[in-house]
């Protein structure tokens, strides 16, 4: 498995922690930045870390900025991408398992270490279910992207 991570200014301080969780899971990651504190605009990191999930470069992401809702929301406007913004294990396990979400957004102002690794755990360690009623839900998002990303 291979991660594709990527935050903006308000989650440089919690990055050098996921890429341990990663490491301990020994999970392979792609850095896509940001790499300062400097301000910085969280779509252009959102658009890398999703473009190489779409792209099959990578099989999941993870993004954060300060709340998660940012990156979240242009996550959810590529083609392809189901992000999960999350702020607990439980749902970071049922995006995965319900929603077969392959981006995971949270925010590092919001939550603390522990929560961020055992969300960061969930997600990466929990299949998509592929029961039917999840497969027919799953489907019916990606008819809606066929439908308005035209």
């Amino acid at each position: 498995m291979k991660i594709a991570i990527g935050c903006d200014h308000g989650g440089i301080n919690l990055k050098p922690q996921l890429i341990e969780v990663l490491k301990e899971c020994n999970v392979e990651y792609v850095d896509f930045g940001c790499f300062s504190n400097q301000s910085v605009d969280y779509n252009d990191y959102a658009v890398k870390v999703c473009n190489a999930v779409v792209n099959k470069e990578c099989d999941l992401g993870i993004l954060i900025c300060g709340t998660g809702i940012g990156m979240s929301i242009v996550a959810n406007k590529i083609k392809g991408i189901r992000c999960g913004h999350c702020s607990d294990a439980f749902s970071a396990r049922m995006t995965r398992e319900h929603n077969d979400a392959n981006v995971l957004a949270f925010g590092e102002r919001v939550l603390g270490v522990g929560v961020m690794t055992d969300m960061v755990k969930a997600f990466i360690s929990t299949p998509f279910s592929n029961g039917e009623r999840h497969v027919n839900r799953v489907n019916k998002i990606k008819a809606l992207e066929e439908e308005n990303f035209k």
